[in-house]
C-alpha cells in the first residue's frame, strides 16, 4: 500500500506529465483516499509509543495524508476534495489530537521537537502536523464555507 501511494505521489507531483484522462482517474480515486484517511487517521497517534514506531497502518496514513496534500494542491482535484463530506473536520480533529498527544509525550509530530543536540531523528511522523495544516489550508483555499467551519 505504501509503495502504491508513493507511486501515486510521484505521478501527481509531476503536473506536466499528467494527462486529462489520468487526472480524471485521480479525481475518481480521491474519494477512496479521503475515506481511507478518515478511517485510519487516528492510527498515527499510536506512533507516540516507542514500541509502535513501525506501525504499518500509521505509515499508510502518513502517506495518505501526503497524497491528499498533493491532490489538494492541484485545482482539478481541489474543488472535488473541498466538497468531500467530513474531510476538513477529520483533518482539524486529527490536528487537535496530535497536538495534545505531542504535549503528553515526546512530540514526534514536529521537526523542532525531533532534534536532539546535533543529531536529527528521522521518525516517519515528523512533519505530520505541518501536513495536516497544509491540507486544512488547501481545503479552505478560496472556499468561504470551509473557512467558516475552521
Amino acid at each position: 500500500r505504501i509503495t502504491l501511494l508513493e507511486l501515486m505521489m510521484v505521478k501527481i507531483s509531476d503536473k506536466n506529465s499528467v494527462t486529462s484522462d489520468e487526472m480524471n482517474v485521480f479525481v475518481r480515486h480521491a474519494d477512496f483516499l479521503a475515506v481511507c484517511f478518515q478511517e485510519k487517521c487516528r492510527a498515527v497517534l499510536k506512533l507516540t509509543a516507542a514500541a509502535d514506531a513501525e506501525d504499518e497502518e500509521a505509515l499508510v496514513t502518513i502517506h495518505l495524508l501526503d497524497v491528499l496534500c498533493e491532490m489538494t494542491s492541484n485545482n482539478g482535484q481541489l474543488e472535488h476534495l473541498q466538497a468531500f463530506p467530513g474531510l476538513l473536520e477529520t483533518a482539524v480533529d486529527t490536528l487537535r489530537l496530535t497536538h495534545l498527544a505531542g504535549k503528553q509525550a515526546v512530540n514526534i509530530f514536529t521537526a523542532t521537537h525531533a532534534v536532539t543536540g546535533q543529531e536529527e531523528i528521522s521518525h516517519p511522523a515528523v512533519g505530520f502536523k505541518s501536513h495536516l495544516i497544509r491540507l486544512i489550508g488547501n481545503l479552505c483555499y478560496k472556499n468561504k464555507e470551509n473557512q467558516e467551519k475552521v
